[in-house]
């Protein structure tokens, strides 16, 4: 259940916010040039690669593994395979967790591990791995992790973690900021507790994507992987700026696409059909957001793919229009029902082998809702940035205002 009021009441959203999660996605652009910045002063842009990797090989927990592999994937195009280490373990926890190379890594393949924590156990031994089958290792971690220790001994490439704009020494979404006067506000370290613990195992929270990120999108430029010269980071960060602004809890909702999104997703299952990889990595995240902060089931679908795929969810009782009961009942005690929403994102503009304007009409056909979230202006990089961004404030609003009105 949703609180439509409390998304244009900006004191009471922040005290909904104990996380600082809307912080956490409105200091994104400064995570990038801060993240832009290490990189530079650890040498990633001073690098001179013979050519390009046979394969880039990724690992991290959760969905910072799988949401950087992804993005990664979705802007390098078929320029080189992109490919996700998956963990194994008894438990999702990251102490449980562990990654093997494949058996065909060697020394023409690239290892990027990407951690907001640094401290799990099962990646230091396949730093090791790496080192001994000859694949070049970097690695973007907090500073003096135990990762951090693990690939600077294997003479891997260490870029820290950028924190948020307030020098905090980890990351908004690792822990909780500590009242004043505990060891942790002190500046010594504490352990994370299990909820942090549990939160770095899902998708890479706002504001921690683009910290790990970037480093490996400069490294990537270097390579000749994907075109992320300082510029366009530079515009990259001024367009999550830009969004910062047009969906800050200050602006109401009529004027927000954030919020506005946020309330049309209230009470309805998702079908988010994507068009282009950029807006595929883009719906696969939103969609674990959902999940994880605001505990929504969302369904993910490739357009044209999608139509089939969903199709029959469109025709059955999630539909606009379903209603097999006697339509004067009394419904006033009744839970409302579910329903669908149809969500088109897509990273280039509507053309003529596009599946958009089909996917329109399939909604309309059944009586669907529909939202879209259009693609932006400018380059790529620029148009990815905006997507996750709406996406982001998408999330947390949905999980603030329902935690708030349940």
């Amino acid at each position: 259940m949703l609180d439509e009021s409390l998304l244009d009441a900006p004191e009471a959203l922040a005290r909904a916010d104990t996380r600082g999660l809307l912080r956490g996605v409105a200091e994104s652009g400064a995570r990038v040039r801060t993240a832009a910045r290490y990189a530079a002063e650890a040498g990633v842009a001073d690098l001179k690669p013979d050519g390009r990797p046979r394969t880039v090989l990724v690992a991290g927990p959760g969905a910072a593994g799988s949401s950087t592999a992804d993005l990664l994937g979705a802007l390098s195009g078929n320029n080189c395979p992109v490919s996700l280490i998956a963990p194994t373990g008894v438990a999702p926890a990251p102490g449980a967790l562990r990654w093997t190379l494949p058996g065909w890594a060697g020394p023409l393949d690239l290892l990027l591990l990407v951690t907001p924590d640094g401290a799990e156990p099962g990646l230091p031994p396949l730093v090791e791995q790496a080192y001994r089958r000859g694949c070049s290792i970097v690695a973007v971690a907090p500073a003096h992790s135990p990762l951090a220790a693990a690939v600077e001994q294997a003479r891997g490439l260490m870029v820290p973690l950028a924190v948020g704009p307030d020098n905090n020494s980890a990351p908004y979404d690792t822990a909780p900021p500590a009242p004043a006067g505990t060891p942790q506000a002190e500046g010594q370290h504490t352990e994370p507790t299990g909820t942090a613990q549990d939160e770095v195992t899902g998708p890479a929270l706002p504001g921690t994507l683009w910290a790990l990120l970037t480093p490996l999108l400069v490294l990537v430029d270097r390579i000749g992987l994907v075109s992320a010269p300082p510029s366009a980071l530079q515009q990259v960060a001024d367009r999550l700026d830009q969004v910062a602004e047009r969906c800050g809890p200050a602006i109401a909702t009529y004027t927000n696409p954030a919020k506005a999104l946020a309330a049309e997703l209230a009470g309805s299952l998702p079908l988010l059909w994507t068009e282009g990889p950029v807006a595929a990595a883009a719906g696969r995240r939103f969609a674990g957001l959902l999940a994880l902060l605001a505990g929504r089931a969302a369904l993910v679908a490739e357009l044209p793919g999608a139509l089939a795929a969903h199709g029959t969810l469109l025709a059955g009782s999630l539909a606009g229009g379903a209603d097999p009961d006697d339509f004067f009942r009394d419904r006033v005690e009744e839970a409302e029902a579910l329903r669908a929403r149809v969500v088109l994102l897509y990273d280039e503009p509507v053309g003529s082998l596009s599946a958009v304007p089909t996917a329109r009409e399939l909604a309309l056909a059944h009586d669907t809702a529909l939202s879209e979230l259009e693609p932006g202006s400018g380059g790529v990089l620029e148009c990815a940035a905006e997507l996750l961004a709406i996406t982001d404030f998408t999330a947390v609003y949905l999980a603030l205002a329902s935690a708030e009105g349940s």
